[in-house]
């Protein structure tokens, strides 16, 4: 039986949206609560992927900032390791197992430090190596096995490309020699061809190293590509997961469905398909169970109510323009020699045709 590095046991996380106390009690308003991550459970085995799909909001990023402990969690238990968390990132040695790369690779880097400095930081925090000569030669090897040269450790972040500032994040996110890394949307911020440069050099990575990442991102094909196994979250829960390829060929829950008819699809051209009606609810206030509606096709919605929908309005048939209806009886004669003008050689029978025309229409012939 393998491993299991990350456990998670029904964690939740709230968060106190409310307004300050004065403001509540002027106004007489309750405490307001939003749950980001609501019973999450999942268990992540050495050396494999789980990755985490859904929509902005529905906890992803919450989960990812629980796992590595920067969130604690308002109910459940985390276990890193089959320790809890609290208690294995007061030790150093099974802290420095796990690290994070975020999804800004710019914003996660000091603008004033060289990459040199960047990439020993762990190493120095976790006393790894002593002597600076161990140290250089450790960063010019981390540099080296993301793709990067030794030298390029004298340069400041902002001297290289978006794709290089990542390749920083990720050889900083080695330098503690971690087991576990949490990858919150790591190419989100990238171009597409840059995007499979680093996640072919996280798959190499994983391979040679035995790494377990928890994949965080919102692009179902790089998903597809990244995970072992598949998490698909839904206003703070995982409504399913399982195994990632088995997820993408036989989806079960609604939502997982929908996400995978949103794919563009050269087969599906020429071919209609039924748009997706409704919204998400607000995750401030969520439906009682959670399950996903099913939105109603377009010709099943119900009609709004004539008598009292505000915007109602009798609907007319065949409506002429404003001038038109105006002109009422010669509005449409007007209407019928205009359409026989545009004939070939048509003339009229007689001058005093267009005297029986109202004065808007004779000004247009």
């Amino acid at each position: 039986m393998a491993e299991t590095v990350l456990e998670a046991a029904n964690v939740t996380r709230d968060f106190d949206i409310s307004r300050p106390l004065l403001q509540r009690v002027l106004s007489g308003l309750p405490r307001q609560t939003l749950r980001a991550v609501d019973d999450v459970s999942f268990a992540i085995e050495r050396g494999t992927t789980l990755s985490l799909v859904g929509e902005s909001g529905c906890g992803k990023s919450t989960i990812a900032r629980l796992a590595v402990g920067l969130y604690r969690p308002s109910t459940g238990d985390i276990r890193f390791e089959g320790q809890p968390l609290s208690a294995a990132r007061a030790q150093a040695s099974l802290r420095r197992k796990m690290n994070m790369i975020f999804q800004d690779p710019y914003a996660s880097l000091n603008p004033r430090w060289r990459v040199r400095d960047i990439v020993a930081e762990p190493i120095r925090a976790f006393n790894i190596l002593t002597t600076q000569k161990d140290i250089t030669d450790r960063v010019g090897q981390l540099l080296t096995g993301v793709g990067l040269a030794p030298a390029d450790g004298e340069k400041f972040p902002h001297e290289f490309s978006g794709g290089q500032r990542q390749r920083i994040s990720i050889a900083r996110a080695l330098s503690s020699e971690p087991d576990f890394l949490v990858c919150d949307e790591p190419t989100s911020a990238l171009d597409v061809s840059v995007q499979a440069q680093i996640l072919n050099l996280m798959r190499d990575l994983q391979q040679r190293l035995g790494l377990t990442y928890l994949f965080i991102s919102h692009n179902l094909a790089v998903v597809r590509h990244m995970s072992d196994r598949l998490g698909v979250m839904y206003l703070g829960r995982i409504v399913e997961l399982g195994h990632g390829e088995t997820l993408f060929r036989a989806a079960r829950h609604p939502y997982m469905r929908l996400l995978l008819e949103a794919i563009p699809d050269l087969a599906m051209v020429g071919k209609s398909r039924t748009p997706v009606g409704g919204e998400v609810p607000s995750p401030i206030n969520p439906p009682p169970r959670l399950p996903l509606p099913p939105p109603l096709p377009p010709r099943q919605r119900p009609l709004p109510n004539r008598k009292t929908h505000p915007h109602h309005h009798r609907p007319h048939r065949n409506r002429l323009p404003r001038h038109q209806r105006r002109a009422g009886v010669e509005g449409k004669q007007a209407l019928l020699f205009l359409e026989k003008k545009k004939q070939k050689n048509f003339t009229p029978a007689a001058r005093s045709t267009p005297d029986l025309l109202p004065r808007h229409c004779k000004e247009s012939l």
